[in-house]
């Protein structure tokens, strides 16, 4: 079954909740449904993030998000891709590959210079994907992170 991408709506959320739900999931956290379509009504309505949706048919079988970010050194946009999902049942079918060349599609034609994206240091199979579609792993920079707490009124 051909597989085609476009551009979640709205109108797509109760489509995307449940692939961003198990999503989290994949990446070790609860399942909370509710939480998870709120987050993305929130990013939606507010043009916060793109999801582009892949469907068989009547049925969306994965998405990727995109979070619009600036470089300073080049004055560019760029894209972070923050997530790329594909259900169990459609893996190993090139559902993934079509959601990263929609999302380099999605990019340069808003004129971007680039797409980041960060994985885990043992998902394999992601990193082999992302360098056979000509992602280079970073060797110029390290990455930090830090966690900050929400403080209570």
């Amino acid at each position: 079954m051909e597989t085609r991408i476009r551009q979640a709506g709205l109108d797509d959320l109760d489509k995307v909740v449940p692939l961003f739900d198990n999503y989290r999931i994949f990446y070790g956290q609860d399942s909370d449904v509710e939480a998870a379509r709120q987050f993305l009504l929130s990013r939606m309505a507010h043009g916060e993030s793109v999801i582009l949706l892949a469907w068989r048919g009547r049925q969306a079988v994965g998405f990727s998000q995109l979070y619009p970010s600036f470089s300073s050194t080049s004055m560019t946009r760029t894209f972070i891709l923050n997530d790329l999902y594909v259900d169990a049942r459609a893996r190993r079918q090139g559902v993934a590959s079509l959601l990263l060349e929609a999302a380099a599609d999605y990019a340069a034609r808003l004129g971007a210079t680039g797409l980041s994206l960060s994985t885990a240091v043992d998902n394999l199979s992601a990193q082999a994907l992302y360098e056979k579609h000509g992602w280079q792993r970073d060797r110029q920079f390290f990455n930090y992170e830090l966690a900050l707490v929400a403080e209570e009124d």
